[in-house]
């Protein structure tokens, strides 16, 4: 039995403890969701040269994740209409906590951490009010839910935090859907899509909406620069005879709408699977796994395409952009494929740490 000295010594001790970091884990750049081929889900941490850091089992198939600043802990969210999220210590494999969707809502695969780590914040539907939900999560606080607010449309897909640190940027896709119709889309003569920037404590900053005629263009998911500006990936909701962008880039400084028309639903057939951007904005790169292709932009110029059959997850790096394929490819920007024996989901997630 240990003494109360030894007990007390203990205590004192333990804040000088080195609290562990990414650098734990092998240093990974990206996280991503897989299956393996033996129908097993993980979560893998990729380094920069596309080799596995780490791996850890998931209970069911993985969407996207968000990657804690400070500490090595991933929340690996299930694939839409998921109910919950777990999250992992990512040097041990042990499940820290799992986050459940309030009653009446379901998670739609993203979410965010605050800069300091503290808070996480995650994209929901509150199905029978249809109206899109953040949910605010106290990351200190053993993942304790504390709050929420609405997500200032219908269908909230991707958020991001922006780079004051003090606001986030939310992708509402605009579609109303419900768990007892499945994945059907309940709205599409009448859906409407926006972009809304929204403070941490819950206030609208400001609303974004495409023209008219990009009525059933569903904004989905999102990248932001430095700078601010938001570049966004849509999939449209209509027939495929359209030439409309489905990238987009907004400057909420300058309230600044730019479409890239290089990026048409007709040669893309109506679906951006994944997006990133450099930190400068210079470049941005888009996927479309079903026309199994990336391309990669610079203003409106199309500067770079790589062919790979269902290639989806995306993320820049220094000299370019690293991508992931369902084959199990991960694209490298020297021209370089790592393959691995897994199917990769579509989101490949930075770890900013």
């Amino acid at each position: 039995m240990p003494t109360r000295r030894k007990v007390l010594g203990g205590m004192l001790a333990a804040p000088l403890l080195p609290r562990m970091s990414w650098a734990d884990v092998g240093h990974p750049g990206f996280l991503s969701a897989a299956r393996k081929r033996d129908g097993r889900n993980v979560l893998h941490g990729l380094d920069m040269q596309g080799h596995v850091a780490f791996e850890i089992a998931l209970p069911t198939r993985g969407h996207a994740a968000a990657a804690h600043p400070q500490r090595p802990e991933a929340v690996a969210f299930a694939r839409r209409p998921g109910t919950f999220a777990v999250v992992l210590n990512c040097a041990t494999g042990a499940v820290l906590a799992q986050l459940e969707a309030p009653t009446g809502r379901h998670f739609y695969g993203h979410g965010v951490f605050s800069a300091d780590g503290a808070l996480l914040f995650t994209s929901e539907n509150d199905f029978d009010a249809a109206r899109g939900v953040i949910g605010v999560w106290d990351a200190d606080q053993g993942y304790r839910r504390v709050g929420e607010f609405a997500s200032g449309g219908m269908g909230p897909h991707d958020v991001k935090l922006m780079p004051d640190g003090q606001s986030l940027v939310v992708a509402n896709g605009g579609i109303e859907t419900h768990p007892e119709t499945g994945r059907s889309k309940l709205n599409l003569p009448t859906m409407r899509s926006s972009l809304t920037y929204i403070s941490l404590d819950g206030q609208m900053l400001e609303e974004m909406e495409l023209p008219a005629d990009h009525q059933r263009n569903s904004i989905r998911h999102l990248a932001v620069a430095d700078n601010g500006t938001v570049a966004f990936a849509m999939q449209w909701q209509g027939d495929l005879t359209s030439d409309l962008p489905l990238l987009g880039m907004y400057a909420r400084a300058e309230g600044r709408l730019e479409l890239r028309t290089a990026a048409s639903i007709r040669h893309l057939d109506g679906y951006l699977g994944s997006i990133a951007t450099t930190q400068d904005g210079a470049q941005i790169a888009v996927t479309s796994p079903r026309r199994g292709v990336l391309h990669v932009f610079a203003g409106q110029r199309l500067q770079q395409t790589i062919n790979a059959r269902d290639i989806c997850g995306v993320a820049a790096v220094a000299k370019g952009f690293i991508a992931t394929t369902g084959t199990g490819a991960v694209h490298l920007p020297n021209g370089g494929v790592a393959q691995h024996d897994v199917s990769w989901d579509n989101h490949l997630v930075s770890i900013s740490a």
